[in-house]
């Protein structure tokens, strides 16, 4: 075997290891062995290795009923950091937390207008990067969540507000501030946060209902994405064919009519409004004003017809819906359930949301986090 074999080997050996001690920490050199089908040699150099590096920590003695007490190895999540960015319509949310998504804090900033500037993010990014904890490896990576179309670090699409340079916009954000950017659709991010930190499953759909409506897919623990990160764009599927006019140049769109904008539109217009809150909108549904409630029927009728198109093209385990109204109103996502007529319904699972929006950002960290220990798994 030759020496580039050989070190290719270590690298996937030292990655595996890795990635098993994040997934089942605390764990022994002996039950690493076991776990990794290594021998102890092996596993003893690996670890010395990771040690070293301060990827992963000694934190004491385990249990034993003979000999000595086996010394317990767990990753060391906090050696870096993970920096993950919503960029929503009317707000920037940032998440900075670490490796494993469990020491975060969380904040907003409030914007306006269509236009999104490299300028405007790098202020907030530059605020963020000095309120990180001093670490060993600092910030390991940041992940923008957009609502549009992303294919790699590209960005093709955003129907709701336009990128300065949005090809660009990653590539321009590394030079400016030297560390790995990466840019995904919102709800590729969600269903991978929900998979990876919540559920555990192989095949589902993250539906995000927000100002327009997008669909994170995973299929067998991969997120599909399709020619150029256009899957998933189910908000753009006609609804009502030519019905009213998108952004996307189509004609009578699911988000057209159903997303929360649209419901929102359409009962400001009811009530000779310019806008309507969903604070305002969700306590006259709950007063029974008939505008209201019609509007919710509407919806669950359009959800239910959006779902079952998703249940018969994927086949989903999951289906895991995120929006205000099921999140204000009780028993709304079990009265879109029964509003389903595919005869495949009670093999899918249909529930709401539990972290909401915050799947999107522990999905960022998550993107960051795999790129981390891929990198340096390499490098040691």
């Amino acid at each position: 075997m030759n020496t580039g074999n050989q070190e290719l080997i270590r690298e996937l050996n030292r990655a595996y290891v890795l990635k098993t001690l994040i997934q089942s920490s605390p764990l022994s050199r002996a039950d690493l062995a076991k776990k990794c089908h290594l021998t102890k040699a092996t596993i003893s150099a690996i670890v010395q290795e990771l040690l070293d590096a301060r990827l992963i920590r000694e934190i004491g003695s385990g249990e034993t009923a003979l000999g000595r007490k086996p010394i317990l190895l767990q990753f060391n999540q906090t050696c870096g950091y993970a920096v993950s960015i919503d960029i929503g319509v009317h707000a920037f949310t940032v998440l900075i937390s670490d490796l494993k998504g469990e020491s975060c804090t969380l904040k907003e900033y409030k914007r306006e207008g269509f236009e999104i500037t490299i300028d405007e993010l790098s202020g907030i990014i530059s605020r963020t990067l000095a309120a990180v904890p001093p670490c060993p490896y600092g910030v390991v990576g940041i992940c923008l969540g957009v609502y549009g179309v992303v294919d790699g670090k590209e960005v093709l699409f955003t129907p709701h507000y336009h990128l300065e340079h949005k090809k660009d916009f990653c590539r321009l954000l590394e030079e400016k501030f030297h560390l790995p950017f990466f840019i995904e659709n919102d709800a590729n991010l969600s269903v991978l946060g929900e998979a990876v930190l919540h559920y555990d499953q192989k095949n589902m759909i993250y539906l995000n209902i927000h100002s327009g409506i997008g669909s994170g897919i995973l299929i067998g623990g991969k997120v599909f994405k399709g020619k150029r990160g256009y899957a998933g764009e189910i908000g753009h599927t006609i609804l009502v064919p030519n019905g009213r006019p998108c952004s996307c140049g189509n004609r009578g769109c699911l988000e057209q009519y159903a997303s929360e904008t649209a419901i929102l539109r359409d009962y400001a217009s009811s009530k000779g409004l310019v806008c309507v809150s969903i604070e305002d909108f969700v306590r006259d549904y709950q007063r029974q004003l008939p505008q209201a409630q019609k509007l919710i029927e509407d919806f669950i009728l359009y959800m239910s017809i959006c779902i079952n198109n998703l249940i018969l093209t994927y086949n989903p385990e999951l289906i895991i819906l995120n929006s205000s109204f099921t999140s204000y109103i009780p028993g709304l996502c079990e009265r879109i359930s029964n509003a389903l007529d595919n005869v495949n319904r009670d093999n899918v699972r249909l529930v709401t949301g539990q972290m909401q929006d915050v799947s999107e950002l522990l999905g960022g960290v998550a993107i960051c986090s795999e790129h981390f220990i891929e990198t340096y798994s390499q490098n040691i």
